[in-house]
């Protein structure tokens, strides 16, 4: 029943952040925006849903051989299950899927999160010189669209979020962080020595976890499932171009979009909004009508969210179902 519980929490949150990026469409837009979906090739979906899931499995894969060298070898199944609800608890909070996997994996495989979670960090780290090349090939094809796209972000970052008469509130957030901290130093501070002595011990895991990666026993095979996991995410881009007519382009198109929709993946939990901005203000710059864009956007964003959504789901059922039979 817990899992079943957990399940539905994050179905429920999922279906409340769409209702809230399909509302940020200006209404004058949101007939054009709902023709193009209704006139969507939806059975897209289905391959899209393919090329991501098997993605998924190879970053799993990748995974195990970052923890090789510290001498662990969880199983496939099991790794696999722990990606696929780190994307889960992704869409509720950014980045608490990369913690909450290594935890999982603690459990079921016996190995210590914290050297696992170095290794997380490692693999993100080369995730981030991954995005590089993809923006230096984007580059490379579509100067012009990198150019205008980087210079629109770049304008957008640099407007103030609050105005003048909301300054004061920014004070008393920080005086009340200042507050909150000094009481917790009174709380706490006969137990700091043991709470240093237990952040050195979970740092010094978290440094075994990421010099793994400079170890690793089978570097090229290493190589091939990174360049595998993003030569698969540009191919579902590719693909899911064709899912609304009028956004059909070239691979070229879809590089630019991958490297923009991914910058959207990190901006928001699961991409929400932004992956689909990002989208269609790049092939707006190829083009493409600004609400077909969006549209398409929307539909892709939405075919990864169903698949972490159902892949994320089954791995929460099926993780203590496989691992209980197993013992």
């Amino acid at each position: 029943m817990g899992k079943f519980l957990k399940i539905g929490f994050f179905f429920l949150l999922g279906i409340a952040l769409i209702w809230w990026s399909l509302h940020q469409i200006p209404a004058e837009e949101w007939t054009k925006f709902t023709l193009a979906l209704k006139q969507s090739k939806l059975w897209i979906v289905f391959p899209v849903f393919i090329i991501l899931g098997l993605s998924h499995f190879l970053r799993a894969l990748r995974w195990r051989l970052i923890m090789e060298p510290l001498g662990y070898q969880p199983s496939i199944a099991n790794t696999y299950f722990a990606v696929l609800i780190g994307y889960l608890a992704n869409l509720a909070i950014p980045r608490l899927g990369e913690v909450l996997k290594c935890t999982i994996l603690a459990k079921y495989e016996k190995v210590p999160a914290e050297k696992i979670v170095g290794t997380i960090v490692a693999e993100r780290a080369f995730d981030v010189l991954s995005l590089g090349i993809v923006f230096l090939l984007a580059l490379g094809l579509q100067f012009n669209v990198i150019e205008a796209g980087w210079n629109q972000l770049k304008n957008q970052t640099t407007t103030p979020l609050i105005n003048s008469n909301e300054g004061n509130w920014k004070i008393y957030l920080y005086i009340g962080i200042g507050i909150l901290l000094l009481a917790l130093f009174f709380i706490l501070r006969k137990r700091i020595p043991t709470i240093v002595a237990s952040i050195k011990q979970i740092l010094s895991g978290i440094w075994e976890g990421v010099m793994s990666a400079t170890k690793l026993k089978q570097q090229k095979l290493f190589f091939v499932y990174s360049i595998g996991i993003w030569f698969l995410y540009l191919l579902a881009t590719y693909v899911g171009l064709y899912a609304t007519a009028g956004t059909e382009s070239s691979f070229a198109t879809a590089i630019s979009c991958l490297a923009y929709a991914s910058i959207g993946m990190i901006l928001t939990p699961g991409g929400i909004g932004a992956y689909a901005y990002f989208m269609a203000k790049v092939l707006e710059l190829n083009g493409v009508d600004y609400t077909l864009g969006l549209a398409n956007g929307t539909l892709q964003w939405f075919s990864q969210f169903l698949i972490v959504l159902v892949l994320g789901g089954l791995s929460l059922i099926l993780l203590p179902i496989i691992n209980k039979q197993a013992k």
